[in-house]
C-alpha cells in the first residue's frame, strides 16, 4: 500500500515414518484451518524478542488511564478496558509515522529498591514528538497508572516522583481474549471516500497494509495510510457495499482477510466486528 501521511513458526529409526506422517497431517490440518479464515501465520522475529535500553516518562494523573484519544485515533477506546490504563506514548522511532500503532510492548524499570523487574504491558496509541522523545531517541511516555506498576510494593509514589526513567522494553504479542478484530468506519466517509481503522488486533498489533474488496468484485483494491491507525480509499465511482477487508501486519506480513466485515448499510463512525482475528 501507499501511505500518504504519517501519523494499521531424534526420533527412533524405526518409528521416524509413522511419527513424521501423523506431524504432516496435524500441520496440514493446521494450515487448512488458517486457510480458510483467511490467515497466514508468522511470529514476531527473534530480535523483537530481546530486551533493549530506553527511558520512560509517565502523564496525566498519576493513577490515571492515560491520555484521551492520541495521535493514532483511537479516541474513546482508551479509557476503556482493555486498554484503559494499558497505554502508551512514542518516540517517533517506535511509532512509525503511525504504522506503530496498536503494537504491544513489556516495559521494565530495574532500579533496585524501586521497581519490581516485573514488566508492564503496553498498547501504543500515541506519539510523543518532542522533548524526551526527540533526537531519535527510543522513549515511552506511559499512563501514570502503567508507570506505577513497575514500582515494587509500597514504592509506587518513589517511582513517580523520579522523573526520567531508565528502562528496559521488548516486543510481545497482542492480546484481546474474547475479542474479535473490528473496523470502525471513520466519520465523514463516504461511497467515494471510505476510511477505516483497526482495533483489537491480536499478534502483532499494527498494521503496514490495507485492501479492500467491493461486492460481486474479485479485486483487493489498495487502500492508503492516511494518519495513525486510520487507512482510506478514495474512489473514482461510488463503491458498493458490503465490502471485505484484508489486513497485513507491518512486523511479520501477517494477512487476515474478513469477509463481507463492512455490511452493505453500513454508518459513518459504526464500528463492525469480524468473526476471527489472528491468533484463531
Amino acid at each position: 500500500m501507499r501511505r500518504t501521511v504519517g501519523l494499521q513458526w531424534p526420533l527412533v529409526p524405526n518409528v521416524c515414518v509413522n511419527v513424521t506422517a501423523f506431524c504432516f497431517v496435524l500441520l496440514l490440518l493446521f494450515s487448512c484451518k488458517e486457510a480458510a479464515l483467511g490467515l497466514e501465520h508468522t511470529e514476531l522475529n527473534r530480535d523483537d524478542l530481546e530486551w533493549r535500553p530506553a527511558t520512560a516518562t509517565w502523564y496525566g494523573s498519576p493513577d490515571g488511564d492515560g491520555s484521551d484519544g492520541g495521535a493514532c485515533g483511537y479516541g474513546g477506546l482508551v479509557d476503556q478496558k482493555p486498554l484503559r490504563a494499558r497505554v502508551g506514548a512514542v518516540s517517533p522511532v517506535l511509532f512509525k509515522g503511525g504504522e506503530g500503532c496498536g503494537a504491544c510492548y513489556k516495559v521494565k524499570c530495574m532500579e533496585k529498591g524501586l521497581c519490581s523487574e516485573k514488566p508492564v504491558t503496553v498498547v501504543i496509541t500515541d506519539e510523543c514528538p518532542g522533548g524526551y522523545c526527540a533526537f531519535g531517541r527510543t522513549h515511552f511516555d506511559l499512563s501514570g497508572a502503567a508507570f506505577g506498576r513497575m514500582a515494587t510494593n509500597g514504592k509506587t509514589p518513589a517511582l513517580l516522583n523520579t522523573g526520567e526513567l531508565p528502562v528496559l522494553y521488548r516486543r510481545t504479542l497482542c492480546e484481546y481474549p474474547g475479542k474479535n478484530i473490528t473496523f470502525h468506519v471513520t466519520e465523514g466517509s463516504t461511497a467515494y471516500w471510505f476510511s477505516i481503522l483497526i482495533e483489537y488486533e491480536d499478534g502483532d498489533g499494527d498494521v503496514g497494509a490495507m485492501h479492500l474488496k467491493q461486492a460481486d468484485s474479485d479485486a483487493w483494491m489498495e487502500m492508503s495510510h492516511v494518519w495513525g491507525a486510520n487507512w482510506c480509499l478514495l474512489g473514482g465511482a461510488p463503491l458498493k457495499a458490503p465490502f471485505s477487508v484484508r489486513v497485513t501486519t507491518l512486523t511479520s506480513k501477517r494477512t487476515l482477510s474478513a469477509r463481507n466485515v463492512i455490511p452493505e448499510h453500513w454508518y459513518p463512525n459504526a464500528t463492525y466486528k469480524a468473526r476471527l482475528n489472528f491468533d484463531d
